[in-house]
C-alpha cells in the first residue's frame, strides 16, 4: 500500500510539474462547456427563403409576410421567376423556394384546386426535410385548410422531460462523455509511451514494484481528475445555462467514474502495445471516433442498421450516454440505470485487468 501511495504521489508531481497539463485539465472542460452547446445544435433554423409571387394579390402578400415573420426562416426577398430563385439555390445563397402560381387567390375563392410549390435544397437531408415541413405548416395555416385545423384541434402534444425542447439539455450530457473520453483516454495513453521515449520506464522495470501497483498508480490520478472535470461541468451547466440534473449527482459521478475506469484502462492498453507517442495517438483516435459515432451520442441507435446496433453491446460510451441522460434529463434512479452500471463495471474490470496483463515489466 505504501508503494502505491508513493507512486501516485510521483504521478501527481509529474502532472503538476508539466506546464501544460494542469491548465489543460481545467481550461479544456471550460471551453467545451461554454462553446460547444451553442455550436453542436441539431435544431434547424435560419433557413434562407426565396419567394416567387406570380399571383401578386393581397392574399399572396399576406403569405409572404407570414414567411418573413417566422423565426425559422431568413427572408431573402422576392424573385421575378422560379429560374432566378433556382440560381440562388445553386449558388448556396438560398435553401428553399416558395412559388405562388398566378391566379392562386382567385382559384381558392372559386373552390378550384391550386398548389403552391415548395422547392428545397436537400443536399442536407435533415435541413431539407425540416425546412419543407415548417414551410408547409405556415402555408397550411395561411390557407386555413379544414383538415389541417381539425387535426390540430384533435391532437394534444405533451413534451416529456424537456418541455421547452432545449437542445442544450440533450447535448450537455454528451459533452461530459466526450470530456471523460478524451481526458481519461488520451492522458493515460501518452503516459507510459512518454516514459518509454524518455527512457525513464527502465528505472521502474528494475525495481521490485509489481505490475498491479504500477498500473494502479497510473490509473488512480485520472480517476480523481474525472471527478474534478465533472464538477466543473456541473457548475458551468448551472451558471451558464441554468440547467441542473433532474436526478442524483451521485449516480452521475458513479457513471463517470466507471467510464473513467474503462477509458483510462483502455488508454494504458494502447500505450503498452505501442512504443511511440505518434502510434499511440493514431490508435487511440481510431477507436475514439468509432466509440463516439456509434454510441447514440449524436444519432439514435435505433436509426442504425441492425448489425451496427449489435456493436453497441461492447461500446462503453453507449452505456454511459444512456445512463447519464436517464439521470440528468429524466431524473432516473439507480434501479433505472442498473443495466448500464453493471455493463460499465464489467467492461471496466476486463479493461483494467487487460492493462495489467499487457504491461511487460521485464524487457530484454
Amino acid at each position: 500500500m505504501s508503494t502505491i501511495k508513493h507512486l501516485i504521489r510521483k504521478e501527481f508531481l509529474q502532472i503538476r510539474r508539466n506546464p501544460f497539463l494542469p491548465k489543460f485539465i481545467v481550461i479544456f472542460p471550460v471551453v467545451i462547456m461554454c462553446v460547444m452547446p451553442w455550436v453542436m445544435n441539431m435544431e434547424v433554423k435560419n433557413i434562407v427563403v426565396d419567394v416567387v409571387d406570380n399571383d401578386r394579390s393581397p392574399f399572396s402578400q399576406q403569405l409572404v409576410h407570414r414567411i418573413e415573420a417566422s423565426r425559422y426562416f431568413i427572408f431573402h426577398g422576392q424573385k421575378p421567376n422560379y429560374k432566378a430563385a433556382l440560381k440562388d439555390v445553386e449558388r448556396s445563397e438560398a435553401d428553399l423556394i416558395v412559388e405562388i402560381p398566378a391566379g392562386f387567390s382567385r382559384d381558392r375563392q372559386n373552390g378550384r384546386n391550386a398548389q403552391i410549390l415548395i422547392a428545397v435544397n436537400a443536399v442536407n437531408g435533415t435541413k431539407g426535410m425540416m425546412g419543407s415541413r415548417y414551410m408547409s405548416q405556415i402555408v397550411a395555416q395561411h390557407l386555413a385548410i379544414p383538415a389541417f385545423i381539425k387535426s390540430e384541434d384533435a391532437v394534444s402534444v405533451l413534451y416529456l422531460y424537456n418541455k421547452h425542447l432545449n437542445y442544450k439539455l440533450f447535448m450537455i450530457p454528451a459533452l461530459m462523455a466526450i470530456l471523460v473520453m478524451l481526458i481519461c483516454g488520451t492522458l493515460p495513453a501518452l503516459n507510459i509511451v512518454t516514459e518509454k521515449e524518455a527512457g525513464t520506464i527502465e528505472a521502474i522495470n528494475v525495481t521490485p514494484v509489481s505490475k498491479l501497483s504500477f498500473i494502479l498508480a497510473k490509473l488512480i490520478p485520472y480517476w480523481l481528475i474525472v471527478v474534478i472535470v465533472m464538477t466543473i461541468c456541473f457548475l458551468l451547466s448551472w451558471l451558464v445555462y441554468g440547467i441542473t440534473s433532474a436526478g442524483s449527482l451521485v449516480l452521475i459521478y458513479l457513471l463517470a467514474l466507471l467510464l473513467a475506469f474503462v477509458i483510462s484502462g483502455f488508454g494504458l492498453v494502447i500505450s503498452n502495445y505501442n512504443d511511440t507517442m505518434q502510434q499511440a495517438m493514431f490508435v487511440l483516435w481510431f477507436f475514439v471516433m468509432i466509440f463516439l459515432l456509434m454510441s447514440g451520442l449524436f444519432t439514435p441507435v435505433r436509426s442504425m442498421p441492425e448489425w451496427a446496433q449489435m456493436t453497441t453491446v461492447i461500446n462503453p460510451i453507449h452505456y454511459f450516454i444512456d445512463g447519464i441522460r436517464t439521470v440528468f434529463v429524466r431524473g432516473g434512479n439507480l434501479q433505472s440505470i442498473a443495466h448500464e452500471v453493471e455493463a460499465l463495471a464489467l467492461i471496466a474490470l476486463l479493461m483494467d485487468l487487460w492493462a495489467v496483463a499487457s504491461y511487460k515489466k521485464n524487457r530484454r
